[in-house]
């Protein structure tokens, strides 16, 4: 079966609302072909999110990362608190959190990908001609994209694997582990899209001629 049979039925497959069949469908090198147009697509799209609705993009990922934490400190303090005191645990105490952290991991990663307080030789950029600085910029996104796009892919693949094998989250009843894993795609998809607007805005600053390196602070703001 060429490549593009494969992509053709990757799609069918999601539709089809069956785990047994995704789990097929992911393991494919098609695959790989359906996973870049998602990412590009998405990417487009988050971009467009994020410029029409100005408070999630200050607080969309922000929020989610925060929110993440405080689950994650909430947990292990009353973990803490029964242990010692009650003298009993609940069983998930030790298991969601890493699962939480994962989420928090990520959708931060995206967040500081706007803020491009990434490692990226910003002292050294600062130097180089406009053309050079673009050019420079340019592959941080083509990296990016590629880093989305390879998350992506096997991600959504694990995550057809574990739906189709009833994974539970140990200690935990009723849990699914591809509940979790399914935010790592959707926090690759803003990744993506904050790829697409650092790059466009790259560009309009290199055709205005305005200053196209900028200072990132951690913590800062966008």
């Amino acid at each position: 079966m060429s490549i593009w049979a494969e992509a053709g039925a990757v799609i069918p497959a999601i539709f089809a609302g069956s785990a047994w069949k995704m789990r097929d469908a992911f393991y494919t090198d098609g695959m790989w072909v359906v996973c870049f147009f998602i990412t590009l697509i998405g990417g487009i799209l988050a971009n467009q999110f994020f410029k029409r609705l100005p408070f999630m993009d200050r607080h969309l990922e922000r929020g989610i990362a925060v929110a993440t934490y405080l689950m994650i400190a909430a947990i292990i303090f009353w973990g803490v608190i029964d242990r010692f005191i009650f003298s009993s645990q609940w069983s998930g105490s030790t298991t969601v959190p890493p699962f939480l952290f994962m989420i928090m991991a990520w959708f931060g990663c995206s967040y500081n990908v706007r803020l491009r307080t990434h490692l990226s030789f910003s002292e050294f950029r600062a130097n180089m001609k406009p053309k050079g600085q673009m050019a420079a910029l340019t592959l941080d996104g083509v990296l990016w994209f590629g880093f989305c796009w390879i998350a992506i892919t096997t991600s959504l693949r694990f995550t057809a694997y574990s739906a189709d094998n009833f994974q539970l989250v140990d200690g935990v009843d009723n849990t699914m582990k591809w509940w979790f894993y399914i935010t790592v795609p959707v926090a690759f998809i803003l990744m993506s899209g904050r790829v697409v607007g650092n790059w466009l805005d790259d560009w309009k600053n290199y055709k205005a001629g305005n200053q196209i390196i900028q200072t990132a602070v951690i913590g800062g703001e966008v």
